[in-house]
């Protein structure tokens, strides 16, 4: 007998062994984890083509024709006037659908983060100029409406790294609001109609401006929290 332990004599082997399988684990961890990355970039692809994102493209579409339907025989024709309010029409509703939808079924995408207000502001953008265009509407209302809409947008952006503005009560008012009043010029109207739509429009106007403000007001609070935040953190880091 050499005295040497069962278990010491059968250590290397073992230790082979026992290497080997955390090799093939390790592997196996690996392919496992490229799998998964697969499959989720499989489904985050296949969820662009989701009903609310479909919706998106639909309204983006719909900009052109509308535009189309606008200038058709020199922008004054009736019929052609009803088809184009009749687009902006759809257009406005999938507004209403596509957001509801991507919250509720959790159909959110960044195509659609990003697509869903630029839809927004294409379809209302191309209404309020070609209403301006055709001397329907001042062109000052026009400025006011989209240097309002491109100027929130672009706050929201600046101050993104303290946080998100949220869409209030006033902002979701202000939006159904211009939907009824660029509706109402899109129309051919004439006799009370056509005296109605222009206090429709002030209202809107107004609300535009109110919630204007509102949102700067939300920006300079949102950054002046996230400095003091971000301050507070550095002193607790450096104590």
């Amino acid at each position: 007998m050499t005295g040497v332990p069962a278990s010491a004599a059968g250590g290397p082997s073992q230790a082979g062994a026992s290497g080997a399988a955390g090799a093939s684990g390790a592997e196996s961890g690996a392919k496992s984890a490229r799998s998964g990355k697969i499959v989720a970039a499989a489904v985050n692809e296949a969820s662009l083509w989701n009903i609310a994102n479909i919706l998106t493209m639909v309204r983006l579409l719909l900009v052109p024709g509308f535009v189309a339907l606008m200038l058709a025989d020199g922008g004054y024709d009736p019929a052609w006037r009803a088809f184009a309010w009749a687009a902006f029409a759809v257009a406005m509703i999938t507004d209403l659908f596509d957001g509801h939808l991507a919250r509720t079924y959790n159909l959110v995408t960044d195509f659609g983060k990003i697509a869903d207000p630029i839809a927004d502001k294409a379809i209302m953008g191309a209404a309020l100029i070609c209403l301006s265009a055709l001397g329907d509407l001042p062109w000052w209302v026009t400025g006011v409406i989209l240097g309002r809409e491109l100027g929130i947008t672009l706050l929201r952006f600046i101050v993104i790294r303290y946080g998100v503005i949220p869409a209030s009560r006033g902002g979701k008012l202000k939006t159904l609001t211009q939907g009824i009043a660029v509706g109402m010029y899109i129309l051919a109207l004439t006799g009370w109609l056509a005296t109605a739509r222009f206090w429709v429009m002030a209202v809107a106007v107004a609300l535009t401006v109110a919630t204007g403000l509102d949102y700067v007001r939300q920006a300079i609070v949102l950054r002046r929290q996230g400095i003091a935040e971000r301050e507070a953190a550095l002193e607790e880091t450096e104590a």
